[in-house]
Order: C-alpha cells, then structure tokens, then sequence
C-alpha cells in the first residue's frame, strides 16, 4: 500500500479531494431533497384544498346549508354584476345623448351664421346692382 507524502493532508487530517467528494456528495443530497420535496409538497396543499372543498359536504344538513350560501353569493354577485352593467349602459346613453344635442347645437349655430352671410352678401349685391342700375344713363 502506498502511504501518502506529509503534504498532502490538510490540517484537519482529511485530503482536498475527499472535501471536494464531501461538498459534491451535499450538493447532491441537497438538489435529491429538492426533487422530493417539491411533487410532496404539492401532494400535501392539493390535498389540503381538497379536504377544505369537501369538509362542507361530509353532512347532508352540512351540504343542504353550503350550497344555500353558495346560491346567495351567486345571486348577489349576478344582482351586483347587472347593477353596474346598468350604471355603464345609463352613464354611456346619457353620454351620448349630450355629444348629440352639442353636435347637433354646434351645427344649428353654423346654419344660422351661413345664413345670415346669405343674406347679407345678397342685400350688398342687390344694392350694388341697384347703384349700378341707376348710374346707367337711359
């Protein structure tokens, strides 16, 4: 059997390879643990999830007095649903009736000022005309 020289051993009388075998042997233990544990881990919060969905049915009562809560969220929830589906339809009808009557305003007041031009170019031109007519000599 070969013996090892004087310097091959570290202070504490294990050689650098078996600490690098140790290290490695941990690493692997560690990322072996780690595969377990996670599906384990998993395993124990579905099943847990599962015992709190069944725990309300293991009694007839039990059940009967669950799915009657159940009903009352539903309805609440579907009666606050259509309250605010009706508060948008409103909020959005009003809405667009006042960009309705504001186009429709706007455009009445365009109208008006056309014309009132109208009629204000024609009145200049029959007068203009008018002039223009009686400097004529007859």
């Amino acid at each position: 059997m070969a013996t090892p020289s004087k310097g091959s051993k570290s202070s504490n009388g294990t050689s650098p390879a078996a600490k690098t075998a140790t290290s490695e042997k941990n690493q692997a233990r560690a990322v072996a643990e780690s595969a377990v544990d996670l599906p384990v881990g998993a395993v124990l919060v579905v099943s847990e999830r599962l015992s709190e969905l069944v725990e309300p049915f293991t009694g007839r009562s039990a059940a009967e007095k669950q799915l009657k809560s159940y009903r009352t969220q539903l309805r609440k929830q579907v009666k606050r649903t259509e309250r605010r589906g009706t508060t948008a339809r409103r909020r959005a009808t009003t809405e667009a009736r006042k960009t309705r009557n504001r186009v429709e305003r706007e455009a009445r007041k365009r109208q008006r000022t056309v014309e009132t031009t109208l009629k204000r170019n024609r009145d200049e031109l029959e007068q203009r005309v008018r002039k223009a007519v009686d400097l004529l000599p007859v």
